[in-house]
């Protein structure tokens, strides 16, 4: 009953109603444009392209995007394009002076990297569309479904739709994170990963009940299964190592009391501060083994990794898919959590760690801190997106299904759910409302 109350609470507050109504209506209207086929083909011959992406990278593909590339719709290239320009242009950070000064210029400086990543995105769906729209008839798609042909007309307004298609997507996704609730790209994305969800599990059942290959007991077994992997992927993504950090109390001539007077505090250092960026950056990398393989030809190496490597349950496969997320989380670590920047913040601010000189030293405490905790996250990581390689070869579950079990996806649902919940928690806090999450403090409503 709680929870009822906590609900009718999140409608009493205006602001927050209207900014989840806007939200559901602009993830509505993505829905819809997912199942808008490209103009020129027959929409009742899309079996064989839903066929071929129904597992394997692809299908991985195509869940991200809501089924829309097996629709060959309109979003058929998704948000993607856009993350993979933000990764690019956050990568380039690092290297490219321009782009440190104007993340050190505040508000002004976003908004000129945003206009960047917005470009780029453009210049990757340039790229990323004409090589879509060759590969549909190789995909499955007969020559009979091209209504006007597959000539230079056709892909000319094809491009220009994808990519408007996609640039529109990255709208919505910017107007959810201004006037809705939550982070309007992730949500996208998450949105298209559920929209795969009941067929999945629907198929799943068929296979175990109709085929009595296990039954319900087995779909029970399943379910319990699913329910821990996503307490421990809660467990990873909200993990922190609290330090202690004392803060000097300032006096009224301006010094500064002794410590043992100070307020004490925690500095909260995330167990996955990379968040999934690892697991994508990884699968980036798996494709090239495959393409190795098939520049040796039709031999035995160039065969046995066109085959290992092609399949994403595969041993091997998942082997390099863990060591690169396990070395990945290191490197993404290494350049998103600035220990430099956080001492240096620290010492200005008055704040030091007790038995730690502040400055250089803070650092490197920091540092030494950050490795020993990203080891146990990044393994615990690697495991969690190998883990549907895993449940397919021992409870021998449906390829779509065994998608929602670890990796990418549940990652991403898990921590965009959590993500939304602490932003409509505030809401209910700062109004005085229990809210949705245990940690937050029940506050009786003022007059």
């Amino acid at each position: 009953m709680k929870f009822i109350d906590t609900l009718k609470n999140v409608w009493k507050i205006t602001e927050l109603k209207d900014r989840i109504v806007l939200t559901l209506g602009l993830l509505l209207v993505y829905r819809f444009g997912a199942q808008v086929v490209l103009p020129g083909i027959d929409a009742s011959k899309l079996g064989g392209l839903a066929d071929s992406t129904g597992d394997g990278l692809l299908g991985l593909l195509n869940a991200f995007t809501g089924g829309a590339f097996a629709n060959a719709s309109v979003f058929a290239l998704g948000i993607m394009p856009y993350i993979s320009a933000s990764i690019v242009v956050q990568l380039m950070g690092i290297a490219i002076p321009y782009l440190q000064k104007l993340q050190k210029e505040g508000e002004s400086g976003r908004k000129k990297i945003n206009q960047i990543t917005r470009w780029l995105t453009i210049g990757i769906c340039l790229v990323q569309a004409p090589g879509y729209l060759a590969s549909l008839p190789t995909l499955g798609i007969p020559q009979d479904a091209f209504l006007l042909g597959t000539g230079g007309m056709f892909y000319f307004s094809s491009i220009i739709i994808l990519v408007t298609g996609t640039v529109f997507a990255m709208w919505l996704g910017e107007k959810i994170t201004d006037k809705g609730i939550g982070n309007g790209i992730s949500l996208l994305i998450m949105v298209g990963i559920i929209a795969k969800l009941p067929q999945n599990f629907l198929q799943e059942y068929a296979a175990r009940v109709t085929q009595s290959n296990g039954g319900l007991i087995m779909i029970l077994i399943e379910l319990v299964i699913w329910l821990l992997i996503i307490l421990g992927s809660i467990m990873l993504v909200m993990g922190v190592r609290k330090v202690a950090v004392e803060y000097a109390r300032r006096t009224a001539t301006g010094g500064y009391e002794k410590n043992v007077f100070g307020s004490r505090q925690f500095l909260p250092l995330k167990l996955n501060a990379s968040g999934v960026m690892p697991i994508i950056f990884a699968q980036a990398i798996m494709f090239v083994p495959s393409l190795i393989g098939k520049s040796f030809g039709s031999g035995a190496v160039g065969t046995w990794m066109q085959t290992q490597f092609s399949d994403i349950f595969g041993f091997w496969y998942n082997v390099v898919f863990a060591v690169l997320i396990i070395v990945f989380t290191y490197f993404y670590t290494a350049i998103t959590v600035p220990t430099n920047k956080m001492a240096d913040d620290l010492k200005r601010s008055g704040g030091f760690i007790p038995g730690i000189r502040p400055g250089s030293e803070t650092s490197e405490y920091l540092d030494k801190i950050m490795s020993q905790i990203t080891l146990p996250g990044s393994i615990f990581l690697a495991l969690i997106a190998v883990f549907p390689a895993i449940i397919v070869k021992l409870m021998d579950v449906q390829a779509g299904w065994a998608l929602f079990f670890g990796g990418t996806s549940l990652l991403i649902m898990v921590g965009v759910a959590i993500d939304t919940m602490q932003q409509v928690n505030s809401y209910l806090l700062n109004k005085h409302y229990d809210g949705l999450m245990k940690t937050g403090k029940n506050r009786k409503a003022v007059a």
